[in-house]
């Protein structure tokens, strides 16, 4: 089960590396059918794995590439919902929040399989400056709606969070990605509060560190190369390639959420 928990984890780490998110959208099912953990352990292991992960990233984009300012903005307006969506996440079936899991990586593959603009908008002036007035609304609601998720599903948030990027906030993609990490480690964190706090007490809750431990440490080890590495590829490669995969992934679960809806 280790051996198989890390290769799960050089598939999340290499995804978080080259696209700046994704790990988490595939960790949860990955963790629940994969390895075989209730949903009340997958999402806070998705979160320690994805926090690490993004991390470490990050770092060699940290200094040129990172928007810092808005990083903090969206990353704080994300705390609160974050923590919000934990608590929801304890009252809800688990089936039903696959199946809305589901459905909300549909449509995030199907945006990220659409064209972007590189060109920049309000958030990501062409002499590097951000146009506040028009920018700070954006940046605040995308934070809002990221920050909920992750704490409902157990995802870091990046892959509503790159296209966001670019759509809403008009980000060039090598800053979305590098950006979206940084926001990617704050709602993890903020995300695990309520599982710290002994806010569920489910059968099963709890994490598993036979299981979470190599698939973390396998993460970790890929997400660095994998950073490096994304800098030598077209942006739009990485988009569609990642698009399809989470498509795919989607499609997997929502089949075997229904069955066993229409079964019990």
């Amino acid at each position: 089960m280790s051996l198989l928990a890390a290769g799960f984890g050089l598939v999340l780490g290499a995804l978080l590396g080259l696209v700046g998110g994704g790990g988490g959208i595939l960790a949860v099912p990955a963790l629940v059918y994969g390895l075989g953990l209730p949903l009340a352990s997958a999402v806070p292991a998705s979160l320690v794995v994805i926090g690490l992960a993004s991390a470490v990233a990050v770092a060699p984009r940290a200094r040129l590439e990172v928007n810092w300012r808005l990083a903090i903005v969206i990353g704080a307006a994300g705390i609160p919902t974050s923590i919000a969506g934990g608590v929801v996440n304890h009252r809800l079936d688990d089936q039903w929040l696959m199946l809305v899991f589901a459905v909300v990586m549909v449509l995030a593959g199907l945006r990220m399989l659409r064209g972007n603009d590189e060109s920049g908008g309000v958030c990501d002036l062409p002499g590097g400056g951000v146009a506040w007035r028009r920018c700070l609304p954006r940046a605040v609601a995308v934070g809002l709606l990221v920050g909920f998720l992750t704490g409902l599903l157990g995802v870091g948030g990046g892959f509503l969070l790159v296209p966001a990027l670019i759509v809403a906030l008009g980000l060039r993609t090598s800053t979305a990605v590098a950006t979206s990490l940084v926001i990617i480690v704050i709602n993890a964190v903020a995300g695990l509060v309520p599982y710290l706090a002994g806010a569920s007490s489910r059968s099963g809750a709890g994490l598993d560190w036979t299981i979470v431990g190599p698939f973390a440490a396998a993460a970790v080890v890929t997400s660095l190369p994998a950073s490096w590495f994304a800098r030598r590829l077209r942006a739009a490669t990485l988009r569609r390639g990642f698009a399809v995969l989470v498509l795919i992934v989607a499609a997997g679960v929502a089949t075997r959420t229904i069955v066993t809806l229409t079964t019990t």
